[in-house]
């Protein structure tokens, strides 16, 4: 029986990071960079107000203070958005606006709130040095200088700034294309008319979900039925010219594991027992003449989604060009007793509030009705017998939750 350890290795082996593409900006939210990004422009552009105010030469109000203050006639105004060089002419004012380009021969600008407010003329009740409320031009970033680094995750703070060093396009690796497929000829799609024996296939949209929260993209959505033949000419041409597939399902000990049966026959995939609960079942390997990585998961559907998150999402992060390892665990308190399955890992859905997780229900890998509640999966070692309250424990957070909104 395989360790959690080693299975999440034999995945990982299968897949490498993408090639990359060129994105649009606005496009590469989540996207993580396969090259760096170099500003085209400083920033700022040019030199302009940091506040609303007036544009000055700092001699022409030496000794102005509140006693004394020092008028200025003004000749204008200059807004943000205004294309015309303005010349300051000594000792005079403009009024300015934030962000607005200073006029030349200014070398300060005084806040409104330091003056009284005039449109012809203006009392100043201050001397400013030179360069106050000045944003000078490429203070932030030069021109031809790197402002993101391959590697990095784009964010909306990346694009921003990508932006505003006006680069429109980013290179990216590319976004994993995986095809989902379900098996099972007790399976109906969402809304059919169930007969007796029949379930409705959760586990296909439950995959494409969690493909799509995880950032990749979904090729294809496919049901096999259990015909050896079906299973065959899918895996002779895939649907969606995917990087990767998984299926759930028929990889356990049954008569009818058709999955099991074809993907074993070539020696490309292999199927084994893993310690963990729930999701022992599990498979991996290879398949065609071009190495297409295959993940096997357990039909069960609570199995398929805690196995999802243990050995798909880090094979998922690796080909996105992510770090499979950053994976967002966290420590937190037992804050109730559950007991565990000796000498296999448990994977307790939980739900976490203040760094303290509880149970979210029933742990059975058929017991869906508290699936959704659930916000993290915690982790306790084959060796531990059984979680008393106040018990540490390692956390995996689920895809589409924020830690502390349990």
């Amino acid at each position: 029986m395989r360790t959690v350890a080693e299975h999440r290795a034999a995945v990982l082996g299968l897949v490498r990071p993408l090639g990359s593409e060129r994105v649009r900006v606005g496009a590469a939210l989540g996207r993580v960079l396969a090259e760096d990004v170099v500003a085209v422009v400083d920033l700022p552009g040019f030199d302009n107000s940091a506040m609303d105010g007036y544009a000055v030469r700092a001699a022409d109000l030496a000794g102005a203070s509140e006693s004394t203050p020092v008028v200025l006639p003004v000749d204008g105004d200059v807004a943000a958005g205004d294309t015309t060089r303005h010349v300051l002419a000594p000792g005079h004012a403009l009024r300015i606006m934030t962000g607005a380009p200073l006029p030349d021969g200014c070398d300060a600008v005084v806040a409104v709130e330091v003056t009284d407010a005039g449109a012809e003329k203006v009392s100043v009740r201050l001397a400013p040095e030179v360069g106050r409320h000045v944003r000078h031009r490429g203070e932030d970033v030069r021109a031809g200088s790197v402002v993101l680094t391959a590697g990095a995750r784009v964010g909306p703070g990346h694009v921003a700034l990508a932006a505003a060093s006006n680069v429109a396009e980013l290179v990216v690796t590319r976004r994993p294309r995986v095809t989902v497929v379900s098996t099972g000829d007790e399976l109906v799609p969402v809304g059919g008319v169930l007969e007796h024996g029949q379930i409705v296939d959760s586990n296909h949209l439950m995959l494409r979900a969690l493909v799509e929260a995880a950032g990749a993209e979904v090729a294809a959505g496919v049901h096999l039925r259990d015909d050896a033949d079906a299973v065959r000419a899918f895996l002779a041409a895939p649907d969606g010219d995917p990087d990767l597939v998984i299926t759930s399902g028929g990889v356990s000990m049954g008569v009818y594991d058709t999955v099991k049966e074809v993907l074993s026959e070539d020696g490309g995939v292999e199927f084994v027992k893993v310690a963990m609960r729930p999701g022992m079942p599990q498979g991996c390997g290879v398949v065609g003449a071009t190495g297409l990585p295959v993940v096997t998961l357990p039909g069960n559907p609570v199995s398929s989604y805690v196995s999802f998150h243990v050995f798909v999402l880090p094979a998922l992060r690796r080909m996105a060009g992510l770090d499979p390892d950053d994976d967002g665990a966290f420590e937190a308190v037992a804050g109730a007793s559950w007991p565990t399955a000796t000498g296999r890992a448990e994977m307790t859905r939980v739900v976490e509030d203040g760094g303290v997780v509880r149970p979210s229900g029933g742990q059975g890998s058929h017991v869906l009705g508290a699936l959704a509640e659930a916000t993290a999966l915690a982790v306790a070692p084959p060796e531990v017998d059984g979680i008393s309250p106040g018990d540490a424990l390692r956390c995996l957070p689920l895809l589409g939750h924020h830690r502390g909104c349990g």
